[in-house]
């Protein structure tokens, strides 16, 4: 361990305590009711981002645009969902990974220049996008927000290729990183997936008309068929010719986000061509092989743990019950009371079932670990329901390493499972025994080959080589 002190009840913490998802982008081409079906698919796809959202729609001539800070649901009335005319529209659910929360950083962002209209909604995050940024702006751009995603707009003005898709195509061809984006024309659709496949994007149709989104449960709202995952490196074009697909860039090995199994996705969604209710399923089990201990009931953190604590319970031929109930509507914020109430913050969220508990031997399943403040704090509250024993285990390996591909994450020195080793970890959370699931046994779990998956928030072993200045601008000047 290097000068991380050990943790404490009066160690400070930030509030959250679990990985923040990025964001959800959503496309409709060619349907007379393009924007409501957007609005639709943001509102499946709310949990990839509760800062803000945004609407672009096109009638061929003319954009118009509604974005705003807060929820999809409150932010899109029948009046401005009625101003959305067109038969095209993308849409955005946006969580900060780079930029500040702001309204300036809403998303899609709409540009006009010499090749027209053209709004860009992006899920990702890009390695390189300062020096791109401090480059252009030396030249003379001027930025209108402070998220990375702006660099590829002005990339695309900046472009000397002679068609707007030849644009984009060279604009994306320069910057470094996870994209998965969607960008609206005049007269098209453009939806493009980064070579490494970093973040998930797939295509669907309804009737005549395509779709495309972060995951397939935005389809299962609006009634459309998933065709197909875009491939990683894929470019397809969406016009009234019908859809083209284009490999501009350079084939690289694919490094597809884990984390979406574990944890990010819907568990209806198929991720990578595989459903995530199953993937998470058979993580629990992997799991129950592994580190099977003696216990009368085994228990979900809802709600993300829950298919993992019951694949836990099938493995281990242990009862699975609900021990934990979950408060669903909890707003982004909530005023604290002045009285100091125990658990608090957490007890706000999640409620110990008394009954459930009681006498028990209790094996506790969640996705993940990041600081353990949280982790602490249930099972104390289980504790205090009654339970004897509190075994905690985690359906991934510890998180040592911050993401930088498109999730909001801790530094090192904040996730627990970098600085300290699980015994210490496991004091620190007070629970009898803990265990995680080993690197080897959670690609095991997962569907295709493992070295088709991104984990270097397990490994430190980041697939795209950083240059010195990326160094510099995320600050990874030791690693160690």
């Amino acid at each position: 361990m290097k000068n991380v002190p050990m943790l404490s009840d009066h160690t400070p913490r930030p509030a959250a305590d679990k990985f923040h998802d990025e964001c959800a982008v959503v496309g409709v081409y060619g349907h007379k009711e393009a924007a409501n079906l957007v609005y639709l698919g943001l509102y499946a796809l709310q949990h990839r981002g509760q800062e803000s959202s945004g609407i672009v729609a096109g009638d061929g001539h003319q954009f118009y645009q509604e974005k705003a800070m807060g929820l999809v649901a409150d932010i899109f009335t029948k009046e401005r969902l009625k101003r959305l005319t067109g038969r095209s529209a993308i849409g955005h659910n946006r969580y900060s990974t780079a930029g500040s929360s702001d309204l300036k950083n809403a998303q899609p962002i709409v540009i006009n220049f010499a090749f027209g209209n053209l709004a860009l909604a992006h899920n990702g995050n890009l390695i390189n996008a300062e020096m791109i940024r401090n480059e252009l702006e030396a030249y003379g751009a001027i930025f209108q927000s402070t998220t990375d995603s702006e660099v590829i707009v002005h990339l695309v003005a900046h472009s000397r290729a002679n068609t707007l898709l030849d644009r984009v195509i060279d604009a994306l061809k320069q910057v470094r990183g996870a994209f998965s984006v969607t960008l609206l024309t005049d007269h098209g659709l453009i939806a493009a997936r980064d070579p490494y496949g970093f973040r998930p994007l797939s295509l669907g149709k309804i009737r005549d008309a395509w779709v495309v989104a972060s995951e397939t449960c935005a389809f299962d709202l609006i009634g459309a068929e998933t065709i197909r995952d875009i491939e990683p490196g894929e470019l397809i074009l969406i016009d009234e010719k019908g859809l083209h697909s284009f490999y501009p860039f350079p084939k690289v090995k694919p490094a597809m986000c884990i984390f979406e199994h574990i944890y990010f996705a819907r568990p209806d969604s198929k991720i990578y061509g595989h459903t995530v209710y199953s993937t998470r399923k058979a993580l629990g089990r992997q799991l129950a092989k592994e580190s099977y201990v003696p216990a009368d009931i085994v228990i979900p953190v809802p709600d993300s743990g829950v298919p993992a604590a019951l694949g836990f319970a099938e493995g281990a031929s242990i009862p699975f019950e609900n021990g934990l109930i979950r408060n669903h509507y909890v707003g982004r914020t909530f005023i604290e009371p002045e009285q100091r109430i125990r658990h608090f913050g957490v007890k706000v969220k999640l409620n110990a079932v008394k009954d459930v508990l009681e006498g028990k031997r209790v094996i506790v399943v969640d996705d993940s670990i990041v600081r353990g403040t949280t982790s602490r704090k249930i099972v104390k509250m289980i504790r205090h329901a009654g339970a004897k024993e509190v075994h905690l285990r985690i359906s991934s390996p510890p998180v040592i390493s911050p993401c930088f591909y498109g999730i909001d994450t801790p530094s090192k020195l904040e996730l627990i499972g970098a600085s300290h080793r699980i015994e210490e970890i496991r004091k620190y959370v007070t629970a009898d025994s803990l265990a995680y699931l080993s690197l080897e046994g959670m690609l095991a779990a997962s569907p295709g080959t493992a070295d088709r998956y991104c984990n270097a928030c397990f490994t430190e072993n980041y697939p795209i080589p950083f240059t010195r200045a990326e160094e510099l601008q995320l600050g990874l000047f030791d690693r160690s």
